[in-house]
């Protein structure tokens, strides 16, 4: 690659991920204060995440798939968000503010797949060439948090800002994708069904016990995931941290240094103890959070943050390796479509509502009682954890050799 397209792909990454960390980490706490809205309003503002992702692979396998350049969707694509984004930072209720938001998640998921897509493009090597691309994206996201901090919006009430600011960034980004290099779609001519779009030819993979009950739990586990997206923000500031949208970005850099270690824990531990630790990793950071305050036990807050890199890695990055290992050279990609879906679609889909109804339960006038909420998600992990030690074998033969 390039020198010219390498800094072009990792100015495009960078900026990808800094418009959605602009926004998202803080748009509880900005909902809760501003806005006036409750739990369950919070959690379905976060839903709107599982349903662009539900939606985002007929956008990618119906259009940009068969009928147009990847980097000229992604253009289209980023200069309606940055418009939807706007309208949104003018809403003065829930009500008003809830579509924009809609539909510009239904707009964004998809650039998640297309960035991916016009950077393999350029790639001769996308094993070692991709993480140093990628990385941007990751250094994006902390930019933005810090940059949220230092500005003190949260504690200025001036979190409006976050969204004008992801707007002009997501322009500018629409603006840029134009001269991204051409990335033409990959399947034009070819016909596309509903099967292949949500990866329906994966599903054989359910036949494995041990796969389905990794499948189980990977949605069961995004219920306690929403409730650390949806919630966290406003738990930090309510309970008194200062500048927390740039301290919670140590989750990042937290799984970027275990995105780098990945590989030698992975050889060591093998699939099953990985996963085990990562699910292991929500219970304790959910505890932390029911038992940490900005005072005596402040360490406990940084610490369930600077979990996320175990937490997520772990358990999520490690099921992306299972999964592509077990269902073999044939069905890789649906696969990888199938448990995206699922997770990100459907399980975090419920967790949102949950999350939602029992931060609702547990307010009160003066506040939340943040000790009952957090243990409700570390009693769910360690439900699905207890049941994963207890059941989960790893099969390591691909889905074309158990079909024989």
């Amino acid at each position: 690659m390039n020198l010219n397209n390498r800094i072009k792909l990792s100015t495009m990454m960078f900026l990808e991920f800094f418009i959605w960390g602009a926004w998202f980490v803080t748009m509880g706490t900005y909902l809760g204060k501003n806005l006036l809205s409750d739990g369950v309003q919070i959690g379905s503002a976060y839903s709107t995440q599982s349903l662009g992702a539900i939606i985002a692979p007929f956008i990618i396998g119906l259009i940009a798939d068969r009928f147009f350049a990847a980097q000229k969707i992604l253009g289209f694509l980023h200069l309606l968000g940055g418009i939807l984004l706007w309208f949104a930072s003018t809403a003065l209720n829930f009500e008003s503010f809830f579509p924009f938001v809609l539909g510009y998640m239904i707009a964004y998921m998809p650039t998640l797949a297309l960035v991916n897509s016009i950077s393999f493009k350029q790639m001769t090597d996308p094993g070692k060439e991709f993480p140093s691309i990628r990385v941007f994206g990751t250094i994006g996201w902390i930019v933005a948090g810090i940059l949220i901090g230092m500005l003190n919006w949260e504690q200025g009430g001036n979190l409006v800002m976050t969204f004008k600011m992801a707007s002009i960034a997501s322009i500018i980004l629409g603006l840029f994708s134009f001269a991204l290099p051409h990335t033409p779609p990959a399947k034009k001519g070819e016909k596309t069904s509903f099967g292949d779009i949500i990866g329906l030819d994966a599903i054989g993979l359910l036949k494995n016990k041990s796969y389905l009950l990794f499948f189980l739990a990977s949605v069961a586990i995004c219920i306690p995931l929403a409730f650390y997206y949806n919630f966290t923000n406003p738990f930090l500031n309510e309970v008194g941290m200062k500048s927390a949208a740039g301290i919670q970005s140590l989750g990042q850099v937290s799984e970027t240094l275990f995105m780098i270690l990945m590989p030698l824990f992975f050889v060591r531990l093998g699939v099953k103890k990985m996963l085990a630790i990562g699910m292991i990793a929500w219970v304790i950071r959910y505890l932390f959070f029911a038992f940490g305050n900005a005072e005596s036990n402040y360490w406990m807050l940084i610490g369930g943050i600077v979990l996320h890199g175990i937490c997520y890695d772990f358990f999520f990055v490690t099921g992306q390796i299972y999964t592509d290992r077990l269902a073999g050279e044939r069905f890789k990609s649906a696969a990888q479509g199938f448990i995206t879906l699922a997770t990100y679609g459907v399980g975090m889909l419920f967790g949102s509502i949950i999350s939602g109804m029992v931060v609702d339960k547990y307010a009160g006038q003066g506040g939340h009682d943040w000790h009952s909420i957090w243990v409700i998600p570390a009693g769910i992990a360690a439900l699905v954890t207890l049941l994963f030690l207890l059941f989960f074998k790893d099969n390591n033969k691909p889905a074309s050799e158990t079909a024989n």
